[in-house]
C-alpha cells in the first residue's frame, strides 16, 4: 500500500504503534493510555490522531457516539518505510562511504549484528536471483 505518508514524529509515531497495539480505539482510549501518562491534554491526541487519518495510517468508522480508530497500514509496511527513509537521510549523496562508515559503526556496536547482517544480505541476494 502506497497512500500513505510517515508519521511526521515521535508522538505520531507512539499514537499510531498504540493502534496497532490495541488494533481499534477511540481518541478517549489513546488520550487515557498515551495522553494522560505524559501530560497531554485530550485535544493534543485528538489533532494527532486527525493528522494520522490525513495521512492514509489510520481509517474511523463510527460507534455510538464517538469514532473508533484502527490502523490501515501495517506495521511491517511502516517500519520498512521509515527504514528506507532513514537510511536515504543517512547516506546522501555519497551512499558507498556512508554504507562503509555504517558497516564500522554496527561492527563496533555489535560484532554478532554485522554477522548476522551478512547473512541477511546473502540470503536476499539468494532470493532476488532465485539460488
Amino acid at each position: 500500500m502506497k497512500n500513505f505518508r510517515l508519521p511526521a514524529d515521535d508522538l505520531e509515531y507512539t499514537v499510531l504503534a498504540a493502534l496497532w497495539e490495541l488494533r481499534t480505539a477511540s481518541v478517549r482510549e489513546l488520550h487515557e493510555r498515551l495522553g494522560v501518562p505524559h501530560g497531554l491534554v485530550y485535544t493534543t491526541i485528538a489533532k494527532v490522531v486527525d493528522r494520522l487519518r490525513e495521512k492514509g495510517l489510520i481509517q474511523r468508522q463510527r460507534r455510538g457516539a464517538a469514532f473508533q480508530y484502527r490502523p490501515r497500514v501495517a506495521r511491517e509496511t511502516v517500519e520498512r518505510a521509515r527504514a528506507r527513509s532513514a537510511l536515504r537521510r543517512l547516506l546522501g549523496t555519497t551512499p558507498r562511504s556512508a554504507a562503509a562508515a555504517l558497516v564500522e559503526a554496527v561492527e563496533d556496536l555489535d560484532p554478532a549484528l554485522l554477522a548476522e547482517l551478512e547473512q541477511a544480505v546473502a540470503a536476499r541476494r539468494r532470493a532476488k536471483h532465485g539460488t
